[in-house]
């Protein structure tokens, strides 16, 4: 097991891989929410809880198979712009805990005393809830070897959280529904989900509503881990996300036999935002390579891979594009170069004229 060597601005970049059915979906991820036995819930530490929980999950993780394939950090050790990027990937929250662990595949990270004493999630690009549940369960099962999970034979694990007790189980799916998004559907969708026990909401926009989403990215998420095992759990949010992605499709290929002027309009506008912009937000960024990847998935576009399109919502935000900021040596224009906002979003368009510069339009 490895200490204090996290590199943040590389921690969790699964995104940039490819995955099963993403012209749809983005990412799944499986989180198992677990507690140690004869400790408090994280929000009634008293005294050196927290330090005695963070140690006793650190040292068992040198316990595990293959122990040095783990790297452990203590949160207070990284720097503002790190925990930046590690919330724009979604590896921590507003309550970030006291200490992270990640596996060197990129594919599972953990954290320690967030809102529970350890929360293990994974993350995989595309749609694959079963293989998220199996990295998480392997870790979990072997954790089990040396760490007592505060559970009961009633409830099943105990966690900070009502919704969580049981499996402590969460799956989140997040996706891509621009068609339907544009033929009006998503509050039907919405409700349809809802009476099913998923929650669904917005990824990237001012708030979790639905209403507010940027760019046609959803999440669906499962609301409880009571009912069921793990496998029923994943078996039910799979039907729902089988369901949503094959009517996004149906869609998309209707569109695409006669790709409607005013989706045209859209779609070039945004590929012309790019090509003669300086500055691009991040809200715009968000708005274009959605608009970009709709039209991949109509074969309006070639020259770009979803692949890539994925990676770019996470390179294009904020912290990542001031990490570029701080670690590159870029010439800005005068009136900017003392304007960190301004050049972070003059940086931002740069990368994705880049990351555009092979694009075509098929009919041209």
């Amino acid at each position: 097991m490895k200490k204090n060597n996290i590199d943040s601005s590389s921690a969790g970049s699964w995104y940039s891989k490819d995955g099963k059915d993403n012209d749809v979906v983005l990412s799944t991820r499986v989180r198992l929410a677990r507690n140690l036995a004869n400790f408090p819930f994280p929000s009634h530490f008293r005294g050196d809880d927290a330090s005695r929980v963070q140690t006793l999950v650190f040292d068992s993780f040198s316990k595990v198979e293959d122990p040095d394939s783990y790297q452990t950090v203590a949160l207070k050790s990284i720097d503002d712009s790190g925990i930046k990027i590690l919330t724009e990937r979604g590896l921590i929250d507003d309550q970030p805990g006291s200490g992270i662990v990640m596996g060197a595949e990129d594919d599972l990270f953990c954290l320690v005393n967030s809102k529970d004493h350890l929360r293990i999630a994974s993350f995989v690009t595309g749609f694959d809830c079963k293989a998220c549940y199996e990295i998480c369960r392997s870790l979990d099962d072997q954790l089990q070897k040396s760490l007592q999970f505060a559970a009961s034979y009633e409830f099943g694990f105990l966690t900070s959280s009502v919704s969580d007790v049981g499996s402590g189980m969460k799956i989140s799916v997040r996706l891509h529904l621009p068609s339907l998004s544009y033929v009006g559907k998503i509050p039907e969708i919405s409700s349809s989900l809802q009476k099913n026990g998923c929650v669904f909401s917005a990824c990237f926009g001012s708030s979790s509503s639905f209403s507010s989403a940027l760019g046609a990215y959803y999440e669906v998420s499962t609301s409880s881990s009571f009912t069921g095992n793990e496998f029923d759990q994943i078996f039910s949010l799979a039907s729902s996300i089988v369901n949503l992605v094959e009517t996004e499709r149906k869609f998309t290929r209707e569109y695409a036999e006669n790709i409607p002027t005013a989706v045209r309009d859209i779609i070039s506008r945004s590929y012309a935002t790019v090509k003669f912009s300086r500055l691009i937000t991040n809200r715009e960024a968000v708005e274009i390579i959605s608009n970009i990847k709709w039209a991949v998935n109509l074969k309006l576009l070639t020259g770009i891979e979803n692949r890539e399109l994925c990676a770019l919502l996470y390179r294009t935000r904020d912290g990542h594009v001031q990490f570029v900021l701080k670690n590159g040596n870029f010439k800005f224009e005068k009136d900017i170069e003392s304007d960190i906002k301004l050049k972070t979003d003059r940086l931002r368009a740069l990368i994705l004229q880049e990351s555009f510069e092979n694009i075509r339009f098929a009919d041209a």
